[in-house]
């Protein structure tokens, strides 16, 4: 079984069409043969992405910290739950089981989630897809933004193809499948890599 870790929000959002996105994404992901990583919550589109997987019969690993157990009232039906005791372990799990992974709409942690997996891709630790599905044109002013710092030398050109970004969950998957990662310089990965090791 391959897993495609989602980050997505712990709060459903105002458009109907966030929500439906999370569903069809669950169930797209069975169809594909690929099980669910995420961060173990029953609420918002956490909740909404992981019960898709599991209505169509799919494998789901929630990882969740010991402190948010009862305030993200953690999804005791999953395949497999495992409780870590902090934040920092429990996005190291989440990277370590995955072998893919998918932003969607969410706020500051799932924002935090998607920069830092792909700060961890140009220090070299990982060279696993990363996609952005951008409902209802979500994310198309962190696009914009990234796509600046670009243009005024914060980022390298080559490094803005670590992640890909579309609007239809099945066009997502697909291009996550047909993607191939930029390589990092050979400073950019080399000594990093062997400090940061285990961590993921």
């Amino acid at each position: 079984m391959r897993y495609i870790c989602v980050y997505c929000g712990s709060q459903a959002g105002t458009d109907m069409r966030y929500r439906q996105a999370a569903s069809l994404m669950g169930q797209l992901l069975v169809e594909h043969g690929y099980g669910l990583v995420y961060g173990g919550g029953h609420v918002g589109l956490m909740g909404t992405v992981a019960e898709a997987v599991l209505e169509a019969g799919g494998s789901v690993i929630g990882v969740i910290p010991e402190a948010m157990v009862g305030r993200e009232l953690a999804y005791k039906e999953v395949t497999q739950l495992e409780i870590v005791p902090t934040m920092h372990e429990r996005k190291a799990r989440m990277a370590s089981l995955a072998d893919a992974f998918i932003a969607m709409p969410g706020g500051y942690g799932t924002l935090e989630e998607l920069f830092e997996i792909i700060t961890w891709a140009q220090l070299g630790i990982h060279a696993k897809p990363i996609g952005i599905l951008n409902v209802s044109g979500y994310f198309d002013g962190l696009a914009a933004m990234i796509d600046r710092a670009v243009q005024e030398g914060f980022i390298r050109a080559q490094y803005r193809h670590f992640w890909v970004l579309r609007s239809e969950p099945a066009v997502l998957l697909d291009a996550l499948r047909q993607h191939t990662m930029p390589p990092v310089r050979p400073w950019q990965g080399q000594s990093v890599r062997g400090e940061l090791s285990d961590w993921v």
